[in-house]
């Protein structure tokens, strides 16, 4: 009886339910994609009801794998896809419209509105976020301003927000019929509207916005019962007590609670976390200032992030718009075809650059182009540019932090790759270092349910449950290294500048 913790990872490219046990292993799981959708360049979109029937589909399939029921459930925990905006009808439980994705930078014109009073950092030392596409903020307001008919309803009371844990968590505890509004500090530190001190909405800036307080979740800890799974569905009474974003989850995953602690993870993005402790650090180094987690009544631990918006989706963009691969595994065959890139370097600006250039008006490019440059080279030109990206978040985190790391903690689907981890310990000058379980997010977020419902007793036992499955250590030379960073920063200015009034 109540062996198990189950994990609902609401992802970008899909949603999975994972199993867990006491020691942190993974019993069963259960994954679904779902479409995404491009209406127009820089456009990205997610249908919510796709999005809630595949999370109903994959719980069923993660306890049907493992011939459980929900008597063997102890909690529910919930990590998801940040940023991402959902705004609902709360009598009729329908999205008004798509969910827009983190990665949508359709809100730029927004951006550059509101930053004409302040600039960019408006906000920033509120929030810890400069205005940009990223966040839920101006992704709620163009929802408002332009489906018909929206705003009217909210101001009405009748429309409710939420990135996607909160839409998962008021349908799986009722939607219409008594489904719960909440959603954790880790989400709201993401929209652009929660004090970092205070940890509730900032009135002020909902205004600036034009978004009516009605529509925001209750803000919670990371960990604590929100509520109960509603009667209708197969985990019925099963107290749902963990809520992180994706990223945040993937650090409590790899039992980074400590300040000067990290990890970064490999998905579709790449994001790289530093454990501040207690302390608020403000980044002068073009980094974001987030919560890490809260848990219970417990003080807040902050963090800061480094945001790559391409990682991932790259060799999917290979798979998927080139036709270059027909699964993610052969960029690792075509790129040990070859010696070294050829002179090619790729940099998947895609949404404009994130960390820690923050600069909406870049897009992808490829440089270094020869007659010599073969398939092989840009396969592997596509795994560097995320070790490189990674290398300069890094060194803007150990300028902020003032305390050089001195390894990196890694996770997520590309962690696979052999390859990627040699070269990512080779341009780092430290050693990369992977867990035996490299499903993180799940984790984190199972750790912070089975927490609140005491199936674990404290972070000490959590962090027993760690262990290092493979350590890669950097070979490259100094000097070599120091070519390839510069090579790849003067790549970096060539995709800069390219969005102007004819350009989108």
């Amino acid at each position: 009886m109540n062996q198990y913790v189950i994990a609902i990872d609401q992802g970008t490219t899909s949603s999975r339910a994972i199993v867990f046990d006491h020691a942190g292993n993974i019993v069963s799981s259960g994954q679904m994609e779902h479409e995404q959708i491009f209406p127009q360049a820089g456009w990205v979109e997610h249908n919510p009801a796709e999005i809630w029937d595949n999370t109903r589909e994959v719980i069923g399939s993660a306890l049907s794998k493992a011939n459980l029921t929900r008597h063997d459930i102890a909690a529910v925990g919930i990590t998801n896809q940040r940023e991402t905006t959902v705004v609902w009808d709360k009598n009729t439980g329908e999205a008004v419209y798509n969910a827009i994705v983190w990665q949508d930078t359709r809100t730029q014109a927004i951006v550059d509105e509101l930053a004409q009073d302040g600039g960019p950092e408006r906000f920033k030392q509120k929030v810890g976020l400069p205005l940009a596409t990223y966040f839920s903020g101006t992704k709620i307001k163009w929802i408002l301003d332009n489906v018909e008919g929206a705003r009217a309803r909210a101001e009405a009371g009748d429309l409710l927000f939420g990135n996607t844990d909160c839409w998962v968590l008021w349908n799986l505890t009722g939607g219409v019929d008594g489904g719960v509004h909440v959603t954790d500090v880790t989400n709201a530190s993401r929209t652009l509207f929660m004090d970092l001190e205070t940890l509730q909405w900032d009135q002020e800036i909902l205004d600036a916005f034009g978004v009516p307080a009605s529509m925001m979740p209750a803000i919670k800890s990371s960990s604590e019962v929100y509520g109960h799974v509603h009667t209708s569905q197969l985990l019925r009474e099963v107290p749902v007590s963990g809520i992180l974003g994706d990223q945040q989850a993937a650090t409590f995953g790899q039992a980074a609670f400590q300040a000067g602690e990290a990890k970064n993870t490999y998905g579709t993005g790449c994001f790289l976390i530093f454990n501040t402790g207690e302390d608020i650090v403000h980044s002068k180094n073009g980094l974001l200032t987030t919560l890490g987690y809260k848990l219970g009544d417990d003080k807040p631990h902050y963090a800061l992030e480094g945001s790559i918006a391409v990682t991932g989706s790259l060799i999917q963009w290979l798979r998927d718009n080139l036709g270059m691969i027909s699964s993610a595994p052969e960029v690792e065959e075509l790129a040990a075809g070859v010696e070294d890139n050829g002179g090619v370097y790729i940099v998947p600006a895609f949404s404009g650059l994130f960390a820690p250039y923050w600069r909406a008006d870049a897009r992808g490019a490829i440089v270094g182009l020869t007659r010599f440059a073969n398939k092989g080279h840009v396969a592997r030109a596509a795994l560097e540019a995320t070790a490189f990206q990674t290398r300069e978040v890094l060194d803007a985190v150990n300028a902020d932090s003032g305390v050089p790391l001195t390894e990196l903690k890694v996770d997520g689907g590309m962690v696979a790759n052999e390859a990627l981890m040699q070269f990512q310990a080779d341009i780092l000058g430290v050693p990369v270092v992977r867990p035996k379980v490299v499903e993180t997010t799940a984790l984190g977020a199972a750790y912070a349910a089975g927490l609140a419902v005491g199936f674990w007793k404290d972070l000490g036992e959590l962090t027993a449950n760690w262990g290092e499955d493979k350590r890669w250590e950097p070979k490259l030379p100094a000097e070599e290294q120091e070519r390839q960073l510069r090579l790849w920063k003067k790549a970096v200015t060539k995709s800069m500048d390219w969005v102007d009034e004819d350009v989108k």
